[in-house]
């Protein structure tokens, strides 16, 4: 995934999009804008920053998962099998970039109020407590041929998808003709992953 920094506007488009397709619990969000803002009134500035799982080629939580619930698919995408995960929460401490995320099983927005809300009533169904979860690159929707969730809502398109090794995909495309000579960049290039989440600053 391509995310071109200039075109976000930090509308959480993404984020709610990724919330409604993965009916994830209270607090967790795969798809996450940081905002910061700077200058003095009235000269004040934005800068927004859309992370996600980064999908690394060397994955840390891959690596530190001691039940090998953590697994690429031939795609290159990291995936977790909920079905395997100890909860041991490894990969949870191991990913430098915060992405893991943990379900311990209670996820209620109203449960004082013995409501249960559509959605919250699908990750409670089909979740395991106590496992691990994270960003899928909606992988769900890849394999019928449609692209993530948090790309195709982004009403500043901001977010290109596909194979940056193909000369004629969508993200090359887009660097010869939007931001030609520009070189993508990875969040936290010190971290050594190699991730396929890349950013024009």
């Amino acid at each position: 995934m391509l995310i071109d920094l200039k075109r976000c506007v930090g509308c959480d488009a993404c984020t709610m999009a990724c919330k409604s397709e993965h009916a994830t619990p209270p607090g967790v969000f795969f798809a996450r804008v940081y905002r910061h803002f700077y200058g003095k009134y009235p000269n004040v500035k934005g800068f927004f920053l859309p992370v996600l799982c980064n999908q690394c080629d060397d994955a840390p939580c891959l690596k530190s998962c001691p039940s090998g619930a953590i697994y690429r698919t031939p795609e290159g995408i990291v995936l977790v099998d909920e079905e395997k995960c100890v909860g041991a929460r490894a990969c949870e401490a191991a990913c430098p970039y915060g992405h893991m995320f943990f379900f311990q099983g209670d996820g209620q927005y109203f449960k004082e109020l013995g409501y249960v809300t559509p959605l919250e009533e699908l990750h409670l169904r089909y979740r395991r407590a106590n496992t691990a979860m994270k960003c899928n690159f909606c992988y769900h929707r890849l394999k019928e041929g449609k692209e993530p969730a948090c790309v195709v809502v982004c009403p500043a398109e901001c977010r290109i998808f596909g194979d940056l090794d193909d000369p004629e995909s969508k993200p090359n495309k887009y660097l010869r003709e939007q931001r030609p000579g520009e070189q993508p960049i990875p969040i936290r290039p010190e971290a050594g992953t190699r991730p396929k989440v890349l950013y024009l600053p």
